[in-house]
């Protein structure tokens, strides 16, 4: 079962990711921006209170709803949406449940979805 250090372990290992100094959050930048692509969820525990960070639960960038959907039906004791991130892309992911190397796959295609095309194929290349 992964924990916050294997993800913080993993996203960290992409070319110009870093982490986010107020929150359990990666991203890498791309047009002078900072894109998270993985991020601690922060759940509502209390419908009149403020969301409260679950550290066994990541939010991780998707392709987009049809991939997320997919996700969700094909493994729903691992994925998971809930109201707050309907229409966006991202899925929130159960870290007890997901293998290591499953994460590191989700991880690395959610940094490929923000990270530049010059940075992906630097990484690609690389690679090979």
């Amino acid at each position: 079962m992964p924990n916050q250090d294997d993800v913080r372990r993993v996203a960290l290992s992409f070319p110009g990711a870093s982490e986010r100094p107020e929150r359990f959050a990666f991203s890498v930048e791309n047009g002078g921006k900072a894109k998270d692509f993985a991020w601690v969820w922060a759940e509502r525990t209390d419908p009149k209170k403020p969301r409260v960070a679950n550290p066994n639960v990541l939010a991780i960038r998707v392709a987009g709803e049809k991939e997320k959907q997919f996700l969700i039906s094909a493994v729903p004791d691992v994925f998971f949406t809930e109201p707050h991130y309907n229409g966006f892309p991202a899925v929130l992911v159960r870290l007890e449940a997901i293998g290591p190397e499953e994460l590191r796959e989700l991880l690395l295609e959610a940094w490929r979805i923000q990270a530049p095309k010059a940075l992906t194929a630097e990484f690609d290349g690389a690679a090979d």
